[in-house]
């Protein structure tokens, strides 16, 4: 929400919120040319270590559903 600052006739700072939907639109930024992030270790680390949890709930959550089927005994 923008906050617009205005004074009136005896000089009062009054404060007026905008909703976003009746707000101007801004001018978005430009990523084209802004290229890869620097990562470093530790979010490298944390990323792999998200990927290969996912990858484990997914492969999990699939031999579960094998269970359910009837096609694996378990």
């Amino acid at each position: 929400m923008a906050v617009m600052a205005t004074t009136n006739k005896s000089e009062e700072l009054v404060f007026r919120v905008v909703h976003p939907l009746f707000d101007e639109p801004e001018e978005k930024a430009d990523v084209e040319g802004l290229g890869p992030m620097k990562m470093t270790k530790s979010v490298k680390y944390s990323l792999m270590a998200l990927r290969v949890y996912l990858i484990l709930m997914v492969a999990l959550a699939f031999y579960r559903l094998l269970i359910m089927a009837g096609l694996l005994g378990g």
